[in-house]
């Protein structure tokens, strides 16, 4: 598949779930904060990342921290029930997500989702917009109301 059937199902999700949100594509690559950040012209605060972490069992949980955060797995496992949490392998993240890695939105698809409660002082912020050439701006209480995610401290 490439970017744009990707990007069309996200905005396909953003219309059939109501959202306030502006989908963008750029010429180049938003696969990491920085290079999205350079895109955008806007400082790696004003992004949130989509950390897909898996249990044993494949089930994967989207963890949604701020660009500069990094993760706490044990955390992440602890609220989210299981006993151990790992990085999920791209594949599986496009299996469980029905999006590749690096475009990764935080919505538009069935998962357990945890916000890091520093993400919800922001009033926008840019996330995943379903390849790694587009962005979606959102407010995060709209993010979390259409993701059904818990907030939580889930940051280093």
């Amino acid at each position: 598949m490439d970017d744009l059937f990707y990007e069309s199902k996200l905005k396909s999700a953003i219309s059939r779930l109501g959202l306030q949100a502006e989908h963008r594509h750029f010429g180049q690559s938003c696969h990491s904060v920085a290079e999205a950040a350079a895109a955008v012209g806007a400082d790696a605060s004003d992004f949130v990342k989509n950390v897909g972490l898996s249990d044993a069992s494949g089930n994967v949980v989207i963890c949604i921290v701020k660009g500069e955060d990094k993760v706490d797995k044990v955390a992440a496992a602890r609220i989210a029930g299981v006993s151990k949490l790992k990085t999920a392998p791209p594949d599986l993240m496009l299996e469980k997500t029905g999006y590749p890695v690096g475009g990764t939105p935080s919505f538009g698809y069935p998962a357990v989702f945890l916000v890091d409660e520093r993400v919800m002082a922001k009033t926008t912020v840019w996330t995943g917009g379903g390849s790694s050439h587009a962005l979606v701006r959102i407010a995060p209480v709209d993010l979390v109301a259409a993701n059904g995610g818990q907030v939580c401290r889930i940051r280093l």
